[in-house]
């Protein structure tokens, strides 16, 4: 199975997509630099799949995903996974933390590790880089000096570090939530079955008049169909112009609440309903 992700290797997307479809020898994977690459291969035609980021416990909603799935008619959601985040500190070989002049990794990880860099690494740098995992690559191709990564287990393996301290992010509960996009000719895993399933839509309203988001929110209200997310993101055609991201518990072809509550909002004009699919909902990963 040929499926895209965002890379390099080594990356926490890496990790959940091998968690959500397994170590299997026929899984080809092939990583993008950006969200958006991965949403243009899929649309194009370059992989029937990709799995991106959607959101996370401490940084919220990874708007490019958010935008690429408003902007991209035809794509779908496929499935999802979380991961938990597990920063780790990275380095060529053993050495001493607080002898430790620079740490690389990207912006969100040394900004959830700050804390334990101030305490047990006090005179390192913080150099920024595009990802966690080309952190990993620079200190596992470098000379060995003071240098080290807050990168992944996988990045470690695939770079040749050692893991100088594991689990060193402040939070405790800290995961990323991760979808499989698709295109719309190519259907999600039945939503049928024993475990819970989860539905996405967006709801772009016509006009902008007085009640027109409780008009969608008490349809899901009176059926007692539970939200997940509901989340608002710009148009970008005028200020005061958003659409509304809506997750919901259930599907919409086994919960006949899920489907009559999204067709009466379907059928009162009040929004434009844009349909992202029905998946199984992802748990954390054992």
């Amino acid at each position: 199975m040929r499926v895209g992700y965002l890379g390099p290797p080594g990356t926490f997307c890496e990790e959940a997509l091998l968690a959500l479809l397994g170590h299997e020898e026929a899984l080809d994977e092939v990583p993008f630099p950006t969200v958006v690459d991965c949403f243009r291969a899929v649309r194009e035609g370059e992989v029937p799949a990709a799995l991106v980021p959607i959101e996370n416990t401490i940084e919220g909603s990874v708007t490019q995903t958010l935008d690429q799935l408003a902007a991209n008619s035809g794509i779908r959601i496929l499935g999802e996974v979380v991961l938990p985040v597990r920063h780790n500190l990275l380095a060529k070989g053993p050495i001493d933390p607080r002898s430790i002049e620079r740490v690389l990794s990207h912006p969100h990880a040394t900004a959830q590790c700050q804390d334990w860099l101030r305490q047990h690494a006090p005179g390192a740098t913080v150099v920024a880089s595009n990802s966690t995992a080309e952190a990993a690559r620079i200190v596992g191709a470098g000379d060995g000096g003071p240098v080290a990564a807050i990168g992944t287990l996988r990045a470690a393996d695939l770079y040749g570090c050692t893991v100088i301290a594991a689990d060193i992010a402040e939070a405790d509960h800290n995961s990323t939530r991760f979808v499989l996009i698709g295109t719309a000719d190519r259907p999600s895993e039945p939503a049928v079955g024993p475990g819970r399933f989860r539905t996405s839509i967006i709801c772009a309203l016509d006009r902008d008049r007085p009640g027109a988001l409780l008009a969608i929110l008490q349809e899901f209200a009176m059926r007692a169909v539970n939200l997940s997310r509901l989340e608002s993101r710009p148009t970008k055609t005028g200020l005061g112009r958003y659409i509304f991201f809506i997750d919901i518990e259930g599907s919409r072809d086994r919960d006949l609440p899920v489907d009559a509550a999204i067709t009466a909002i379907e059928q009162q004009g009040v929004a434009r309903v844009t349909y992202l699919g029905a998946y199984r909902a992802g748990g954390e990963p054992r």
